[in-house]
C-alpha cells in the first residue's frame, strides 16, 4: 500500500510531531508499505495569514496515493477518498486558548470570525474522514467539546526505546526537548533560585527562537546560578539527549496543557526516571502520578523547588517513582506493529 504522512512544517524547528511523522514513516515501510511524509509550510503569524494557507491545503490534489494519514491544523485539510487523522492538535488558539485568552487571534469581530472559519472547516475535514484517532484523552475531550466528534485514544510509540536506561544518577534533574514560553524552562530556572544549593538542573534542546534562549541565559546569569544550571540550547543528536536523560535523577517537563503525554515523559519512564510536573501540564499527568511515580506541583517557583529539594534528599525515594514510572508505562502495551495496524484498518 502506498500511505502519504501529511504533517506541517516550520523553517528550522524539530519537535515531537516531526519525530512522530518520521518514525511513522519509518515503520510502515518495515511492515512493507510505501510511505513518505508530505510537510505542509505552515506560519500561524500574523493570524490574518492563515486562511489562504488553509484554502491552500484544501487545493491539493493528490494522486497514486492509497492511504492518507493526517496529523495537525492545516494539513488534515487535505482532501483523499481515504483519509485517516492522527490528530496531534487543532490550532488551540482558536479553541480552548481562545478561551483562555492566550489567542493569536486579534480581538473583537476579525477574530471571532476567524475562529468561526477555522471551527467550520476543521469540522467538515472530520466530517470526511474515515476515522480519527487522537494522541491523548486531552485531544479527544478537546474534540468532543469544541466540534461534536468522537474519536479513539491512540498513543503514540516511544522511538529508539533501546537509547533509554536507567544508568547511574548523577544528581541533577533534566529538561529536555524544545525550548519556548509553552514549555515553561523558565519556571524551572526560578524554582532553582528557592532550591537547596545542593539541587542541580540541566535544560537542554533547540530553542524556537533566540529571544527563548536569550531569556534562559539571562535568568541564569542574573540569578547567579551559573555553578548549578547548564543550558544546552541547541538541536541535539538522540544519543547526546539520551545520555543527558539517562544519567539524571528525575525528568521535569511542566509545558502548559500539553495535548500528549510528551516524548521527553515516555522516554523518562522507559529509562526508569522520576517525573515533575505541574497541575496544568495537560496530558502528561496520564503518566505522572504525584506520590507514586513523581511530583506533581503547582506551577509556581517555590512549589517546583520543594519538589527540586526531594530529588536531592531522598533518593530512594527518586529511584521508586522511577520504578512506578516505569511500570505506568509499561502497562500501556503501545508498540508500532499494533500503531500501523489501527492507522491502516
Amino acid at each position: 500500500m502506498k500511505v502519504l504522512i501529511v504533517n506541517n512544517m516550520a523553517p528550522f524547528v524539530w519537535g515531537g510531531a516531526e519525530e512522530l511523522a518520521a518514525n511513522l514513516q519509518r515503520n510502515l515501510i518495515i511492515n512493507g508499505h510505501d510511505a513518505e511524509i508530505m510537510r505542509i509550510p505552515f506560519q500561524w503569524e500574523p493570524a490574518a495569514r492563515i486562511p489562504s494557507q488553509m484554502l491552500m491545503v484544501r487545493a491539493f490534489e493528490l494522486w497514486n496515493v492509497d492511504h492518507v494519514i493526517a496529523l495537525k491544523f492545516p494539513a488534515f485539510y487535505i482532501r483523499h477518498p481515504k483519509k485517516t487523522l492522527w490528530l496531534l492538535h487543532q490550532y488551540r488558539q482558536a479553541y480552548d486558548l481562545f478561551d483562555a485568552g492566550q489567542t493569536n487571534l486579534p480581538p473583537g469581530s476579525a477574530g471571532e470570525e476567524l475562529k468561526a472559519l477555522i471551527t467550520n472547516a476543521d469540522n467538515q475535514a472530520f466530517a470526511e474522514s474515515r476515522r480519527i484517532f487522537t494522541n491523548s484523552e486531552v485531544t479527544q475531550q478537546r474534540l468532543k467539546k469544541y466540534n461534536g466528534f468522537d474519536a479513539d485514544v491512540l498513543l503514540p510509540p516511544i522511538n529508539n526505546p533501546e537509547l533509554f536506561s536507567n544508568k547511574d544518577s548523577r544528581g541533577y534533574v533534566f529538561a529536555g526537548g524544545r525550548v519556548n514560553g509553552m514549555k515553561r524552562q523558565h519556571l524551572l530556572i526560578e524554582a532553582m533560585r528557592h532550591a537547596s544549593p545542593k539541587a542541580k538542573l540541566v535544560v537542554a534542546g533547540p530553542p524556537d527562537t533566540p529571544e527563548d534562549a536569550q531569556k534562559l541565559e539571562r535568568m541564569v546569569s542574573e540569578y547567579g546560578l551559573g555553578d548549578r544550571v547548564k543550558l544546552d540550547l541547541r538541536f541535539l543528536p538522540r544519543e547526546t539527549y539520551a545520555e543527558y536523560l539517562n544519567h539524571a535523577a528525575a525528568v521535569a517537563y511542566l509545558p502548559f496543557d500539553e495535548d500528549s503525554l510528551g516524548y521527553v515523559a515516555m522516554e523518562a519512564a522507559t529509562a526508569h526516571k522520576a517525573l515533575l510536573t505541574t497541575t496544568d501540564s495537560g496530558g502528561i499527568l496520564g503518566l505522572v502520578k504525584d506520590g507514586r511515580t513523581g511530583w506533581v506541583t503547582e506551577p509556581v517557583p517555590a512549589a517546583l523547588a520543594g519538589a527540586i529539594d526531594e530529588v536531592v534528599a531522598k533518593p530512594s525515594v527518586t529511584q521508586r517513582y522511577g520504578e512506578g514510572a516505569h511500570d505506568i508505562w509499561t502497562s500501556f502495551g503501545i508498540t508500532w506493529p499494533a500503531t500501523v495496524e489501527a492507522l491502516l484498518q
